[in-house]
């Protein structure tokens, strides 16, 4: 409906003119109405699915728009919907008693929160999430304003997973010391178990002594490139710091000269992202590794210290594998006997040994095997002298050394400070292989394993003269060019010894037979791949050594390679209700495995079960409506997912997916291919009769009956709509919800509303009644019902509708009111009194209809006429306003003695009153919305007065002699006046009380004023 300029100016404070300037203001009634219709409301939240980490927080943004005044601040209200529960009220920010108790409960602690951002946004936040808080959740505005026009609501999705994220270092200790300038080497594993596509970031953190937080050193972000911290950025650009991913999962950390800068802890922290469905990047959970405590010392340079000498001597430099070589190390500087210096031996640039300032020997893991078996020493033999000494020694030990110097300064705490390093010349020593009938195979020398397996390598020695001592050694693929490194030893006593880096794996090195050595190492990854060498050594009993090695090239395979993983099922097209099977199988060596059933539904992915590689099972949401087994076989393992009653919540893309537990990191698989299960609803077997075609007068009732004669179910609900089909377009008259909430048309006015009503009778039938039916009514009206039906979650769904139509005329009655139409003739002398009469024939019962009567006159010799007196349908008597009639209507007196008869008296009638009278009776009956409505009128026979003069009175008229005749006339005639006025009194009063006990209507005063009633 189009409103005034004066209504926008209740909207918009703008100023409003007047009707005369109407059109000089068009072009701005028009803005307002552009701005108007801008106006709509509109309530956005955060799109979802929002995947986010049990025990972390929750936040979700929802604004509004479009309400008139903008800087008003608005309501809103958060609730939690879960597929077949009740909702929940959570926050209101109007109502505190909006809430349910238990989040009254933790909206009290704090844990959730309603907060303004600005009077038209809100943040919802949850600061430690639960599983149950998983569902959709509803922001919505409260109207503060009369009308509405918009959304008020919107909906956004949570899902709430499981913490698998996991971070550890692999440095055993909480605590190191470094000297200024010294390099430092730290390593960390992180890995996470996440079905849903995520990425980890690692950040290696120092928080420096003295402030408030820690910084970042170095990061690799989720997108895999490398961002050094503030403060930083300088020595990564030299190529100070590193940070390096090896494998799967662990991160390693190099900072080759540490400063003073660098004290305080030191930690790799771990975050876990996914993409939200804005592209926007979320972390959804992070973890610390154990903190490490760094102490760098300063380093303080003397004036002596620039004169430190350091020499390196060897008495052979050339000679056989198996003899014993000795390095001597000599140090020469000013005040030597008070001065502690730390020293070590260098073969290129690999340290061999160390001696540190008060006389402890410090060996790399590389070389801990050696040392172990005796074959390995070092020792301080002076203030100024030390010696290394290998025995027996190798081919592999040849190759320049050099001796390595470095003045330590001790504190009155006793801690040192090393100082700078002074190297000394190099010294080259060449190793050639001595004669011996050892002799040494390797039984293969090329070996495949899948990882997460184990492999075994077995070398046959033969010419044994001696005690032997095996050492087995690893390169890896990745660094071809770089030297072996010990992994497990046999000393010649039967000790067996691991290095550093496999304290923890299940590596053994075994002799089961004499001539035979053995390694076996289990649950390798792909990093374990590389040469795996032997070396054996004889040791005689002349002090003689005699050493020969042997390799073998092992590949790891990584199970993403190995293990194939596919979904199918024998029937994936399915009715509400029936079951389904899918089958997951996993083909490949057998191995921890978790495997995670997931569904795909409109972009949102679901995990429903995780079967993890322990034997524990974890189900996410409804977990009634699925049932899980596995099968083993030879070399395949089924997984069989069953579906007990498909509905449509089951509907969607399908997927299984493994991850591999190796050692102690999740490996995540390759998925198995997309199945996508269809669930149709049944056939319906909806069948309907109406009403016949109708055909009726106005102001009838008339009631339409729509019947079900068959359903699909005998719990079947059903929602039924009325339609009104006029000139080819359809118009919705009233809806009744599978609920029975009745609700109208947009199109439906609310005059018509009135009139209709609906109802559901057993059958069930239903019925709609339009009241009092007019022309309009007319048309062919449609039943249209649509079946209802629960799935096996209790949740309703609808069959397609049916109707039928009942055609309906209506027609306007003929009218049955009919009066008296004689023509009649009436005669009276100046002054009588004469009565009209106006008389209903037929029409005139029935309690519900009232009636107006009107007399009109048309005086003699004149073409006009006029209304003389009106009784109206609801009692009311009136005179209309006509100049020229007020005398005639002073004397006129309207009565209504029987409910079919008028009467109109005319007291004292003149010669003028002569003419034509007439009365007009019209039938009104009341509507139900309060209106008169006439139904019928008729006119009646007219009735002609001729009015004469009386004679006596014309004879004293023509008199005119005589002065006595006149007084006489004049004194008979005020007699005869005052005698005629006394027998009119008194016969008006006679006549009154006669009247008063008559059944009569007359009016004795003009402008009376009645109410109707069922006899009126």
């Amino acid at each position: 409906m189009l409103r005034t300029p004066c209504y926008f100016e209740r909207q918009f404070n703008m100023r409003c003119y007047s009707h005369s300037v109407w059109g000089a203001n068009l072009l701005l009634w028009v803005g307002l109405l552009l701005r108007c219709a801008e106006a709509r409301v509109n309530t956005e939240v955060q799109a979802g699915p929002l995947y986010r980490v049990v025990g972390t927080g929750l936040s979700i943004s929802c604004n509004v728009s479009g309400f008139s005044s903008e800087s008003a601040q608005q309501d809103f209200e958060f609730s939690l919907k879960n597929p077949g529960f009740p909702d929940k009220n959570i926050v209101s920010s109007k109502n505190p008693d909006f809430s349910y108790a238990v989040y009254q409960r933790r909206i009290s602690s704090k844990d959730v929160s309603l907060t303004h951002v600005n009077p038209t946004s809100v943040l919802f936040e949850i600061k430690s999430l639960r599983k149950d808080d998983e569902g959709k959740y509803v922001c919505s505005v409260i109207n503060s304003e009369y009308r509405y026009d918009g959304t008020y609501s919107a909906t956004t999705d949570v899902k709430v997973i499981d913490n698998s994220l996991s971070v550890s270092s692999r440095d055993s200790t909480t605590s190191l010391r470094y000297n200024e300038g010294e390099a430092l080497t730290l390593t960390c594993q992180a890995s996470c178990n996440t079905i849903q596509h995520t990425h980890l970031s690692v950040t290696w953190y120092l928080h420096k002594d003295g402030e408030d937080n820690a910084q970042p050193i170095i990061s690799l972000e989720r997108d895999f490139t490398l961002s050094p911290g503030l403060g930083f950025e300088q020595r990564y650009k030299e190529g100070l710091i590193s940070l390096d991913k090896l494998g799967e999962a662990t991160y390693r950390l190099k900072m080759a000269q540490l400063e003073l800068s660098d004290n305080g802890t030191i930690y790799c922290q771990a975050q876990e992202w996914i993409q939200d469905p804005d592209r926007s990047w979320y972390s959804i959970i992070q973890k610390d590794a154990e903190k490490i405590t760094l102490n760098v010392k300063a380093r303080e340079v003397s004036p002596d210290m620039l004169s430190l000498a350091v020499r390196i001597s060897t008495p052979q430099s050339t000679m056989l594998e198996g003899q014993e070589l000795l390095v001597s190390c000599s140090i020469d500087t000013q005040n030597l006997e008070g001065r502690f210096f730390s020293v070590a031996w260098l073969r290129g640039e690999i340290e061999l040994a160390r001696i540190g300032p008060t006389g402890i020997l410090l060996v790399p893991s590389e070389y801990s095997g050696r040392q172990n078996q005796g074959e390995l020493r070092a020792t301080r033999i002076g203030n100024r002298d030390y010696q290394l000494i290998l025995k027996p020694v190798r081919t592999e030990d040849q190759g320049d050394y050099v001796c390595r110097a470095w003045p330590q300064e001790r504190d009155n705490d006793g801690v040192f400070t090393q100082g700078a390093a002074q190297d000394s010349n190099p010294q080259k020593i060449e190793i050639s292989v001595a004669e011996s009938e050892l002799s040494v195979q390797m039984a293969d020398t090329a070996l495949r394993v899948t990882e997460g397996g184990e492999f075994k390598l077995a070398i046959k020695v033969g010419g044994v003269q001696g005690q032997l001592s095996v050492t087995w050694q690893f390169k890896s693929a990745d660094t071809p060019t770089a030297l072996f490194t010990d992994v497990i030893s046999l000393s010649k006593d039967g000790v067996m010894v691991k290095a550093s880096k496999f304290t923890s794996r299940k590596a053994r090195a075994m002799r089961p037979a004499t001539d035979t050595f053995v390694l076996e190492l289990d649950e390798v990854t792909p990093s374990d791949s590389g040469v795996y060498q032997c070396s054996v050594s004889e040791w005689k009993s002349d002090g003689k050594t005699h050493s020969q090695s042997k390799s073998a090239d092992v590949t790891v395979n990584s199970v993403d390679s190995l293990v194939t993983v596919s979904l199918k099922s024998r029937d994936t097209q399915v009715t509400v209700g029936d079951p389904v099977v899918l089958m997951c199988q996993v083909k490949g060596p057998h191995m921890p495995l978790t495997l995670t059933w997931s569904l795909q539904r409109d972009s949102t992915i679901d995990n429903i079960v995780m079967l993890y590689f322990d034997g524990t099972i974890s189900w996410n949401g409804n977990t009634h409506h699925y049932q899980v087994r596995v099968e083993k076989r030879d070399n395949v393992v089924v997984h069989y997912l069953q579906i007990v009653r498909a509905s449509q919540r089951e509907k969607g893309i399908y997927q299984c997916s493994v991850t591999a537990f190796l050692e102690n990191v999740h490996k995540k698989l390759s998925p198995s291919n997309l199945l996508n299960v269809m669930v149709r609803n049944p056939a319906s077997k909806l069948a309907l009769s109406s009403s016949p075609n109708m055909a009726q007068n106005t102001n009838a009732d008339i009631e339409m009956k729509c019947s079900v004669t068959a359903v699909s179910s005998a719990s079947s609900l059903f929602a039924v709509t009325w339609l009104l089909q006029q000139r080819a377009v359809n118009k919705t008259i009233m809806s009744s919800d599978r609920n029975a909430l009745v609700t109208f048309g947009p199109q439906t006015e609310l005059k018509y509303r009135q009139r209709i009503s609906t109802r559901r009778a057993e059958g069930p039938t239903f019925e709609m009644t339009i009241r009092q039916a007019r022309i309009s009514d007319k048309g062919s009206y449609v039943c249209q019902v649509v079946e209802w039906l629960q799935d096996p979650h209790g949740d309703w769904y609808s069959l397609p509708a049916m109707s039928t139509t009942t055609a309906l005329t209506v027609t306007e009655p003929t009218s049955d009111l009919v009066l008296d139409n004689k023509e009649q003739q009436l005669n009276a002398t100046e002054g009588d009194e004469v009565e009209l009469r106006c008389n209903i024939i037929s029409g005139a019962s029935g309690a519900s209809f009232f009636y107006k009567a009107t007399w009109f006159y048309a005086p003699q010799n004149s073409s006009t006429n006029g209304s003389l007196v009106e009784l109206d349908h609801t009692g009311l008597l009136s005179f209309p306003e006509n100049q020229a009639l007020r005398g005639l209507q002073g004397r006129l007196r309207l009565s209504r003695p029987t409910q079919s008869s008028y009467r109109l008296r005319i007291q004292g009638t003149h010669e003028d009153d002569s003419g034509t009278y007439w009365c007009q009776v019209e039938k009104y009956q009341l509507d139900n919305e309060g209106h008169w409505q006439q139904k019928a009128s008729e006119s009646s026979g007219a009735m002609v007065l001729t009015v004469t003069v009386k004679g006596e009175v014309q004879a004293v008229a023509e008199c005119t002699s005589g002065i006595w005749m006149v007084v006489v006339i004049v004194l008979v005639t005020v007699a005869l006046l005052v005698i005629t006025l006394l027998v009119l009194k008194i016969c008006r009063s006679k006549d009154s009380r006669g009247k008063k006990s008559a059944s009569s209507l007359w009016t004795e005063q003009p402008l009376m004023s009645t109410k109707p009633n069922a006899e009126n």
